[in-house]
């Protein structure tokens, strides 16, 4: 694992950071998002807290709407947590950075 806040990740390097990498939440967002704006500081700090276990990397759907529509990202925010290439669950929304630690921690 690397990285001490979120990598920005494409349509095209998607496939390779997931296979690259055995634990990765991806944040599908976009710029005028208001929740995911919100999202910002938590996920800085949880990429601090958690960057030796996972990888944070966050796309943004208004640039790169493949990957999205793959995965039937509907709303925005949206995070998936992959594991071993596998999406194991997602959750949608801005939610307390308790309610997203609740989630990474089941899959640790």
């Amino acid at each position: 694992m690397q990285s001490i806040s979120p990598l920005v990740i494409s349509d095209e390097n998607f496939d390779q950071i997931i296979g690259d990498n055995s634990f990765v939440i991806v944040d599908f967002w976009a710029e005028w998002c208001s929740p995911c704006r919100a999202m910002n500081p938590i996920i800085e700090e949880m990429s601090s807290i958690y960057g030796d276990k996972l990888v944070f990397a966050k796309l943004n759907v208004d640039k790169n709407p493949v990957t999205p529509s793959k995965y039937a990202i509907g709303s925005i925010p949206t995070f998936l947590i992959i594991k071993n290439g596998q999406v194991m669950t997602s959750i949608i929304g801005a939610v307390t950075q308790e309610i997203f630690e609740e989630k990474i921690n089941e899959y640790l």
